[in-house]
């Protein structure tokens, strides 16, 4: 520890005796200094022990001495050392009193002690206490350092929070504690998930402190990564605030566990790279293959029903959508905040990514990401917690667009086809049923589309679609411009017709006519188009094309 008023007066060889303050010898003295001047306050810097001889000062004045040393006081000055035998043969009396009414500590150095022999004293003590600090720094950084090659990042932790007697915990890219020591600090770190997302939003490095009366410690939160955005936070707790040595060892496990992510990451783009060759195998309809590639890596995906998940990213309505401060949307069903596309700098896919890998990693779940050019595509077990993250990532970006209050203004928008459950024999039907519900999705302007949404609807939805309505304006054009002379409603009778599949006398009752003109329409119906009614095709793009028609 720093030197401090006791340590000095302990010294031997000084000799020095308190005169005044007894009862606050234990602060630490920052450095010792010599000044003459009548008003050496705007020379400090607060933690000093001046030495004087009063040469310059009305020492016996009592009103002159309380102005002094009130001064010094406010000044942060912790001591005052006053050289006996040279301009006073003892300490007057107004200065000692002056002190004690302050609470200042006051030292009588005798004439035989030089100031410089203080200051040398000082600084040693100042010396050793920081070579202490480095070495137990050194010898900290040695600790976290086999701590992290044996045990990983919790190991790293554990003793992390050995070394600054408190806790310590680590936060994946999602904000999600990824592991926290001791054990008991996992609860605490959890609090904490605001303060890492506000954290998250700054380029790295970044770091803040947590504490104050709402807190019972004091919590340094740090960005671990080397790019524009960090992959991982670190959070240490203490009861008071680091010393050295201690800070030592928080920047060497900074160090550590920017490595171990960048390593990581290093893993991902190869695990990547073997994902893209197991996907295109499985699309190629060689599923052996590709758990022969896999082995264990996606091994386990491989032998359980999956989906197969395709993500586009499109451009968005950013002129169009109000902006607020909200950097991050809530997944409606768990409550977990998930990044929005201004946090990933308007890359939604790479949202996509974090949050699906984050849980997949939280649950132990094996799951695929490739990603090819403005799409992604999602390898994930049926009913894990993979596949949840991507729905509800999807949809809350989709009901934040469509709240005002809760949109942030994005560059781009995502769009996300999900199909059935399949396995590694059906991989290339269960892509295109992916592309086919995101092919939907962007034509219904929707965050999110399940294939088997689809086969359980009803196909007339499909029939809003732009180039259906015109298809289906210039098919019924000529029938239309026919009965806006008024010479007759071959419109209302060619939907009775159909809609009673062809039954003369029904659709004749339901129209109020006799058959007999139901049957002259129906003909003036096949000279107006120039087709047979006869053939069912025909009679299928018709209906379709009045269904399409009426569906404003």
């Amino acid at each position: 520890m720093p030197p401090t008023l006791a340590s000095l007066v302990h010294h031997s060889a000084l000799k020095l005796t308190v005169r005044a303050g007894e009862d606050r010898l234990d602060v630490p003295v920052r450095w010792a200094h010599v000044s003459e001047l009548a008003d050496p306050v705007p020379y400090m810097e607060g933690g000093e022990l001046l030495l004087i001889t009063a040469l310059k000062l009305d020492a016996e004045d009592p009103e002159a001495m309380r102005r002094y040393v009130r001064r010094l006081v406010g000044a942060g000055v912790v001591g005052l050392g006053f050289a006996v035998g040279v301009n006073y043969e003892d300490i007057p009396k107004a200065l000692v009193d002056a002190c004690a009414q302050e609470g200042l500590p006051l030292l009588e150095v005798p004439r035989r002690t030089p100031f410089l022999a203080i200051s040398k004293a000082v600084s040693a003590a100042i010396a050793a206490d920081q070579y202490r600090a480095v070495t137990a720094g050194f010898a900290a950084q040695r600790e976290l350092t086999r701590q992290a090659l044996n045990a990983g990042p919790e190991g790293l932790l554990t003793a992390l929070a050995v070394q600054v007697d408190g806790w310590a915990a680590l936060y994946d890219a999602s904000g999600a504690v990824v592991a926290a020591a001791p054990e008991w600090a996992g609860r605490r770190a959890a609090r904490l998930t605001a303060e890492v997302e506000r954290l998250r939003e700054r380029s790295a490095p970044a770091s803040s402190v947590v504490g104050g009366p709402e807190h019972e410690d004091r919590v340094e939160l740090h960005s671990l990564g080397t790019g524009r955005r960090p992959r991982a936070a670190l959070a240490v707790g203490t009861a008071a605030a680091l010393g050295t040595a201690e800070r030592y060892a928080v920047h060497s496990a900074i160090a550590l566990l920017t490595l171990v992510t960048e390593r990581s990451r290093s893993l991902q783009a190869a695990e990547q790279r073997i994902g893209t060759a197991v996907l295109r195998m499985l699309l190629a309809g060689e599923p052996d293959h590709a758990r022969a590639v896999a082995g264990d890596l996606y091994g386990e995906l491989l032998d359980a029903p999956f989906r197969m998940i395709v993500a586009e990213s499109l451009p968005g309505p950013a002129a169009r959508t109000p902006v607020t401060t909200a950097k991050s949307v809530t997944a409606a069903k768990s409550g977990v905040a998930v990044p929005a596309a201004a946090d990933m700098g308007g890359d939604p896919l790479g949202g996509l990514t974090e949050t699906v890998e984050s849980a997949a990693a939280r649950s132990g779940e094996a799951v695929l990401v490739v990603p090819e050019g403005e799409r992604l595509v999602v390898l994930a077990a049926d009913g894990g917690p993979a596949v949840a993250a991507c729905v509800e990532y999807a949809m809350a970006l989709e009901a934040a667009r469509a709240v005002p209050e809760q949109a942030v203004a994005e560059e781009y928008e995502l769009v996300v086809g999900l199909s059935a459950p399949t396995g590694p024999i059906a991989a290339a039907a269960a892509y295109k049923q992916a592309e086919q519900a995101l092919s939907v999705a962007r034509r219904r302007g929707r965050g999110f589309v399940e294939h088997e949404q689809l086969a359980a609807g009803s196909v007339l939805p499909l029939l809003a679609d732009d180039a259906v309505k015109a298809f289906a304006d210039g098919l019924l054009r000529a029938l239309h411009e026919h009965d806006a002379t008024g010479r007759g409603d071959l419109v209302a009778s060619l939907r009775a017709w159909l809609s009673r599949h062809g039954q003369w006398d029904a659709a004749a009752a339901d129209l109020g006519v006799h058959r007999h003109t139901l049957r002259y329409r129906m003909r003036r119906v096949e000279e107006i188009l120039g087709r047979s009614l006869d053939d069912p095709d025909v009679r299928m793009e018709l209906w379709l094309a009045l269904k399409a028609t009426t569906t404003d």
